[in-house]
């Protein structure tokens, strides 16, 4: 494996956990700080410059940007109508720089599925096995709040590691791809 792959691979692990991190304070607070935002752009494109370095192109970094530009803009109304939350908002304008252009349309997939059973979920706690985590549950029913960070950083995880799985195989196979260039 190439130095700039294992850095990628890196990043992309950190970011993963970061994730983990937001999706539980979400869960518990309905919150998503600035700083973990931040900081998940920073891991973001770290890993973008590192895969664009390898491949010698800066073309998925520049679509990633403006894939994150065009979800701010469609989020942002419905922030102002209070129908999503700011931390949400950001964590969606953020996704692209972690998953890449290439790899939104998975990313899209899984967070409908996720979103989808956050939300049956929510609406049906009866569902859930503990006791004490249904009664929270049914609490944010009461409350009318859905931590969407968590349906948004369970499909960037689940995108970043089938990414990292893709790479890993790529990197470790007989190397014909390698004789190919």
């Amino acid at each position: 494996m190439s130095l700039l792959l294992t850095a990628s691979l890196v990043f992309q692990g950190l970011a993963i956990l970061l994730l983990g991190r937001i999706a539980w304070i979400d869960f518990s607070t309905q919150r998503i700080s600035n700083r973990d935002v931040l900081l998940l752009l920073c891991l973001g494109l770290g890993a973008l410059q590192f895969q664009s370095l390898q491949a010698h192109s800066w073309f998925e970094m520049g679509l990633s940007a403006l894939a994150g530009v065009v979800l701010f803009g469609a989020l942002f109304p419905f922030w102002l109508l209070r129908k999503i939350g700011a931390g949400d908002v950001k964590l969606m304008s953020v996704t692209p720089f972690l998953i890449g252009q290439s790899s939104l349309l998975v990313f899209s997939i899984l967070l409908l599925v996720f979103a989808v059973a956050t939300a049956a979920v929510v609406k049906n706690p009866f569902l859930l096995p503990a006791g004490i985590f249904r009664h929270y549950v049914q609490h944010l029913d009461r409350k009318g709040v859905v931590p969407f960070g968590v349906p948004i950083s369970a499909a960037a995880i689940c995108t970043i590691a089938l990414q990292m799985y893709h790479a890993i195989v790529v990197a470790t196979s007989s190397g014909i791809l390698e004789q190919l260039n």
